[in-house]
C-alpha cells in the first residue's frame, strides 16, 4: 500500500459529529500507552502526525483520520487508565459504544495490546465486548520488538490463552520500531475494502 495522502478529517464525541462519507473505518482500541499513536503513525508513514504523549490518556475524542481519501483510521480514547475519572471513563466508554453499535460501514477493530506482559483484565473485558456483537476483530501486539526471541513462544501462548484466541484467530506481532507487522495490516484493510467493493 501506497500511503498518497492523510488528514485528520474529524473530531467527534457523538454520532452527528461522524463523517459524512461512507467509507470503510478500522477502529483502534487498546489500553493507554499501548502505542496506538505509534501504531497509526507507522501505518500512515508520517513520523508525528499522530502525536504520542508522555501523559497516557490524553485522547478523549473520536479522530477520524482519513487515509488516500478511501478509507478512516479512527483512535479513540484509552481505557484503563487510573487518573482518569469514574464519570470520565464512563462517558469515554458510552462515547466508543454508541460508535461500535451504530457505525455500518465499520469494517474492522484493531484491538492492540503490549507484547511485554499478560493482557489486562481491561483488555479481556474489550476482547469480549467485540466479540459478544460480532465485530470483526484483530489482536496487534505492539513493542514486539523490546520481548527478546527466546520468550516469543512463551508470550504468543500466554496473550492466546488469556484472551482465548481460537487458531483461527489472527494475532499480529506489531514494532513501530522495525515496522514489523505493517504489511500485514496493509494486507487487512487491502482485503476488507476489496471485499466491499466486489
Amino acid at each position: 500500500m501506497k500511503i498518497d495522502s492523510v488528514e485528520l478529517k474529524k473530531i467527534a464525541v457523538r454520532q452527528s459529529q461522524y463523517p459524512d462519507e461512507n467509507l470503510p473505518e478500522f477502529l483502534l482500541v487498546g489500553r493507554s500507552n499501548v502505542g496506538k499513536s505509534s501504531f497509526i503513525n507507522t501505518i500512515i508513514m508520517r513520523k508525528n502526525f499522530a502525536h504520542t504523549s508522555s501523559k497516557p490518556g490524553k485522547t478523549q475524542t473520536l479522530n477520524f483520520y482519513l487515509v488516500n481519501q478511501s478509507f478512516y483510521l479512527i483512535d479513540v480514547p484509552g481505557y484503563g487508565y487510573a487518573n482518569t475519572g469514574k464519570e470520565q471513563s464512563r462517558k469515554m466508554g458510552l462515547m466508543i459504544e454508541e460508535y461500535l453499535k451504530s457505525r455500518g460501514n465499520l469494517s474492522q477493530v484493531f484491538l492492540l495490546i503490549d507484547y511485554r506482559h499478560k493482557p489486562t483484565e481491561d483488555d479481556v473485558l474489550m476482547y469480549e465486548f467485540l466479540k459478544y456483537y460480532h465485530i470483526r476483530t484483530i489482536v496487534v501486539a505492539t513493542k514486539y520488538d523490546k520481548v527478546s526471541t527466546n520468550a516469543r513462544v512463551k508470550q504468543d501462548k500466554l496473550i492466546r490463552d488469556t484472551l482465548k484466541l481460537s487458531d483461527q484467530d489472527l494475532l499480529i506481532p506489531f514494532s513501530s520500531l522495525t515496522k514489523k507487522g505493517r504489511e500485514d495490516i496493509y494486507r487487512i484493510i487491502d482485503q476488507a475494502i476489496s471485499n466491499i467493493e466486489s
